[in-house]
């Protein structure tokens, strides 16, 4: 056989291995979340459960406050979004379109932020929110992450690809930065803000360890706390239960990605990164 479909066979092989690696758990707890407790429990394991459980996902919904849960998800993520929007679209203008004294130290410096984890600065930031009183509000789980190293180096990347030309032609139209801004550059990096709009939703989405530290009534929490909860349901580890409310946690992630797969493929074409 020649070396070429030897190679062929050894890619199809990698990329099955590569998705088995990711779709396994995933499936797992899909099959998990519709089963009776007996099944979660045997040996060996049943993939397919006998009868279908739906009651497993009204019984985690009402072990708890979870519409105030998923409120409070929706309103942190949202907020953070629109947000991080608004700084990192200006920053990345800004460090993509203009020339000024330090320009180059202040894009390091934002760049050095991202090799900092969260975990290393969360005390001062929380001593920081509990002096303004915030502890236990909304306020404390977004203003934290109102802007974004991250992002501000995926849009500048983008923006420096908008040939200077169509800038200045809209300048010499006596258009306003704000409009070339809104007008121009966004849309033309709208796959570059789709992909950027994943990645942060799906992380404030699922971040547990910031609503931990900086709650403590369920008034404030956010659904993954209260997934966390579902552990403790009876006594036990009630695994179909708590895998019933880790797939009400996953769907809108699965949602938002389904809407926007289109927009992140051309990120990626857009961006040289494919």
């Amino acid at each position: 056989m020649a070396m070429k479909s030897w190679l062929r066979i050894l890619n199809v092989t990698a990329t099955v291995a590569l998705v088995a690696i990711f779709a396994v758990p995933f499936l797992w707890m899909i099959s998990t979340s519709l089963k009776s407790y007996p099944e979660t429990v045997i040996f060996p394991p049943k993939w397919i459960p006998s009868r279908i459980m739906w009651s497993n996902f009204q019984a985690a919904w009402e072990s708890g406050p979870f519409l105030k849960y998923l409120m409070n998800s929706v309103i942190v993520s949202v907020s953070i979004l629109l947000l991080q929007f608004t700084t990192i679209i200006l920053a990345a203008y800004a460090f993509a379109r203009y020339s000024f004294k330090g320009d180059k130290l202040l894009f390091g410096i934002t760049m050095v932020t991202l090799m900092i984890p969260g975990q290393l600065i969360f005390l001062p930031v929380y001593l920081l929110l509990s002096k303004w009183g915030l502890i236990n509000n909304l306020l404390a789980l977004i203003l934290p992450f109102s802007s974004s190293a991250f992002g501000i180096f995926m849009l500048r990347q983008s923006f420096k690809q908008v040939q200077e030309e169509l800038i200045e032609a809209a300048r010499l139209d006596q258009a306003p930065e704000w409009k070339i801004i809104l007008k121009i550059m966004v849309p033309l990096a709208r796959p570059t803000l789709v992909t950027f709009a994943l990645f942060s939703f799906i992380a404030h989405w699922n971040d547990y360890f910031w609503p931990l530290v900086m709650t403590t009534s369920d008034a404030a929490r956010t659904l993954p706390i209260g997934i966390s909860k579902l552990r403790e349901v009876d006594g036990g580890a009630a695994w179909h239960i708590l895998m019933a409310g880790n797939m009400i946690l996953v769907v809108p992630i699965l949602i938002v990605f389904l809407f926007g797969q289109r927009q992140i493929i051309k990120a990626f074409v857009y961006s040289g990164v494919k």
